[in-house]
C-alpha cells in the first residue's frame, strides 16, 4: 500500500507567480505633511502580508479611477511592516493620493527596480548626497546604515534643498546627526535673512566633507544635473566611478520594461535601474537628447 501511495502521489505545485500588473490593495493608516507640498503615506496591506523591498526600489502607486505613478519607498526596510511613500503633490494622481482619507485604500504594484546595494559600503566610508525630495528614496538606505552603524566607517550626509521650508525629514536629520554618528550638512539655494545655515548648491559641500575617497561608497539622488555634477566632483576627489551609485527616475509607466517610457538608450530604467553605477551612466548622462 505504501508503494502504491508513493507511486500515485503528485508533486505539490509551486505557488502561482503574482501578476506584476495587478495591484495589491493597501489601506491608508496615516498621512503626514512633511513640507508645504510633500506628504508621507503610511500604508498597511489588506491581506496582512508586508511588502518586502530593498532600499532604492519603487512601487507603482495607484489612486483608484485616476491613475498610477512611480513612487520610491521611503520607509524602513526592517521596520514595522507599514509601507511608506513620500509624495510631492504635483499632479492629478499625486493630489488624489495625498488626499486619500485614512482608512481608504490605494493600489500598489511592485516593488520594482534595482536597489542602492548599501551593503557594498560596509567596511568603508559612506557618503550620501541628496537634492530636494531625493532624500525620500535614500532614507531606507540611511536607516539601514543607522541600524548597522558599527559596520561602516565615517558616514556623511550632504543635503541641499530649495529653501529652509523645503527641508525634508528635519527631525530625522537632527536625530541622525545627534544620535547616530552621521555627519549631516544642510544647505539651501535661497533663504530669508533669518536663516543661519549654509546657502549654496549641495555640490559646494563635497570638497570640505571629511571622507577617505579610496574607501568610500557614495549614493546620490536628486535632479539629474545635480547628480551628474555631484558624481563628477566625487570622482575628482578620487572616488571610483563604480563606487558612485545614482537613482535615475525617468517617466516610468509600467514598471516591468514593456512600455518604453523610461528608456535611456539601451537601458529601461524601471528594470535595469533606477539605481545604477556612475561608470555605466556617465556616457549616457552627458548626452542631453537621450
Amino acid at each position: 500500500m505504501t508503494e502504491l501511495l508513493e507511486a500515485t502521489a503528485q508533486p505539490t505545485p509551486d505557488p502561482p507567480t503574482p501578476d506584476p500588473m495587478v495591484p495589491r490593495v493597501f489601506r491608508v493608516e496615516r498621512t503626514r505633511q512633511d513640507t508645504r507640498d510633500t506628504y508621507t503615506l503610511e500604508l498597511s496591506p489588506l491581506d496582512g502580508e508586508p511588502l518586502r523591498f530593498a532600499p532604492g526600489q519603487f512601487t507603482m502607486l495607484q489612486a483608484w479611477g485616476i491613475g498610477e505613478v512611480p513612487i520610491s519607498i521611503s520607509g524602513d526596510p526592517h521596520g514595522s511592516g507599514l509601507l511608506e511613500h513620500t509624495i510631492r503633490n504635483v499632479g492629478n494622481v499625486t493630489r488624489a493620493l495625498v488626499h486619500t482619507s485614512r482608512g481608504a485604500t490605494v493600489g500598489v504594484r511592485g516593488p520594482f527596480g534595482t536597489g542602492w546595494e548599501v551593503e557594498r559600503g560596509a567596511g568603508g566610508d559612506v557618503v550620501f548626497i541628496v537634492g530636494g525630495i531625493g532624500l525620500a528614496p535614500l532614507r531606507p538606505a540611511i536607516l539601514h546604515v543607522v541600524r548597522h552603524r558599527d559596520q561602516y566607517g565615517r558616514v556623511v550626509l550632504l543635503y541641499g534643498a530649495r529653501t529652509p521650508d523645503d527641508i525634508l525629514f528635519a527631525p530625522d536629520l537632527e536625530h541622525w546627526q545627534d544620535d547616530c554618528g552621521i555627519d549631516v550638512a544642510v544647505t539651501v539655494d535661497n533663504a530669508p535673512h533669518s536663516w543661519r545655515g549654509r546657502v549654496g548648491f549641495v555640490t559646494s559641500l563635497i570638497p570640505r566633507a571629511g571622507f577617505d575617497p579610496l574607501r568610500t561608497t557614495a549614493y546620490v539622488c536628486g535632479p539629474e544635473v545635480m547628480m551628474r555634477s555631484s558624481a563628477l566632483a566625487l570622482r575628482d576627489r578620487g572616488v571610483a566611478a563604480d563606487r558612485i551609485r545614482l537613482s535615475m527616475e525617468r517617466s516610468m509607466k509600467c514598471g516591468i520594461g514593456l512600455c518604453g517610457h523610461c528608456q535611456l538608450r539601451e537601458l529601461f530604467l524601471c528594470v535595469d535601474g533606477p539605481v545604477l553605477g556612475f561608470d555605466r551612466l556617465e556616457p549616457l548622462m552627458s548626452r542631453w537628447e537621450l
